[in-house]
C-alpha cells in the first residue's frame, strides 16, 4: 500500500463500530494525529487501543499549527488528520493545513469513511440525486430567509444545532409555509431519528418531544406548479377516484409538496 506524508481520516458520528479496518490501520501507523478535541479523539484511540500521540488542531488554531506540521513532515514523520466526528473538511477544519501541504508538494490522501450528508441521504426519497449543502445556517432570520428564497427551486441540505431547530424551521416557515422536510438527528446513535413530514407537522414533532443531538435538514425544493399538465393528470386520478377538490389539494400537497392553494384552484377548474 502506497504510504502518503498525510491522511485525512473520518472517524464515527455516533456508533464507535462505523470506523474502517483501515482508518485505525492508518491512525496506528502514523507518528503524530492532528485532532480539534484531545479529549474526544483520545476516548476513540483508547477504544481501539491505538497509542498514537495527538496534536490540537481546531479552527481558532489552524493557521498557527501550519509551521509545525510542515516542520513534522519535513523531518520524514507521517501524521493524519481527524475532526471531533465525520469528516475533516466537512464542516470541520482541516482546509488551511491542507491547502498549504498541496501547495508545497506534499502527498495528501483522504480515506471513506462516516459521513451524516451520506448516512441521512441514503435513507431519504428524492426525485434525482441533485442537492446543494449549505453548511451551518446563518444565525440571522433576514439572511436565513435570503437562503431558503434563493434556493427554493433546489433540495437544499444543513446542520443545525439542538438549541436553534425549532427557531430555524420556524423562520424556514415563514418563507415557505407549506415546505416539505426530512430531519435526522442522532444518526447512528440508539436513539436515531429520522422524519419526512410537512414544516407544521415537523415543528410540532419538536415542540412536544425536546430538540436533542446534532440535527440534519433536508428541505425539498419547491415543485414547479406551472407544470400543469403533470398535476392536471394526478387531479384527474383523484378526482375520478371520488375525491373532493379539498381532499385533492391536501393529498397531493402531502406527496409531493406542491401548494395547496394552486392545487385547489385546478381541482376546480380555476
Amino acid at each position: 500500500m502506497k504510504e502518503y506524508d498525510f491522511y485525512i481520516v473520518p472517524t464515527p458520528i455516533g456508533n464507535l463500530g462505523d470506523i474502517t479496518l483501515r482508518a485505525i490501520e492508518v491512525l496506528k501507523s502514523v507518528d503524530l494525529i492532528a485532532c480539534e478535541d484531545s479529549r474526544v479523539t483520545q476516548k476513540l484511540l483508547n477504544h481501539f487501543d491505538i497509542r498514537t500521540k495527538c496534536l490540537s488542531y481546531h479552527k481558532y488554531n489552524e493557521k498557527e499549527r501550519v509551521e509545525q506540521i510542515i516542520k513534522t513532515l519535513e523531518s520524514g514523520q507521517k501524521m493524519a488528520l481527524v475532526s471531533d466526528a465525520g469528516t475533516p473538511l466537512i464542516c470541520d477544519p482541516g482546509s488551511v493545513i491542507v491547502k498549504e501541504l498541496r501547495n508545497r508538494g506534499f502527498s495528501v490522501t483522504s480515506l471513506p469513511g462516516a459521513n451524516a450528508i451520506a448516512t441521512f441521504l441514503s435513507q431519504i426519497s428524492r426525485e434525482d440525486e441533485c442537492f446543494s449543502f449549505v453548511g451551518f445556517f446563518p444565525k440571522t432570520e433576514q439572511k436565513i430567509q435570503k437562503l431558503v428564497t434563493d434556493y427554493e427551486d433546489k433540495d437544499f441540505i444543513f446542520y443545525e444545532s439542538p438549541n436553534r431547530i425549532l427557531q430555524t424551521l420556524n423562520i424556514i416557515k415563514s418563507v415557505r409555509a407549506d415546505a416539505k422536510i426530512a430531519i435526522g438527528r442522532e444518526l447512528t446513535k440508539m436513539f436515531e431519528e429520522v422524519l419526512v413530514d410537512n414544516i407544521d407537522n415537523i415543528i410540532e414533532h419538536f415542540v412536544n418531544n425536546q430538540p436533542k443531538g446534532e440535527f440534519v435538514v433536508l428541505v425539498f425544493r419547491k415543485n414547479n406548479i406551472s407544470d400543469e399538465n403533470e398535476i392536471q393528470k394526478r387531479v384527474k386520478i383523484l378526482k375520478d377516484k371520488g375525491f373532493s377538490p379539498k381532499d385533492i389539494s391536501v393529498i397531493l400537497a402531502e406527496l409531493y409538496g406542491y401548494n395547496k392553494n394552486s392545487v385547489y384552484k385546478i381541482s376546480i377548474g380555476k
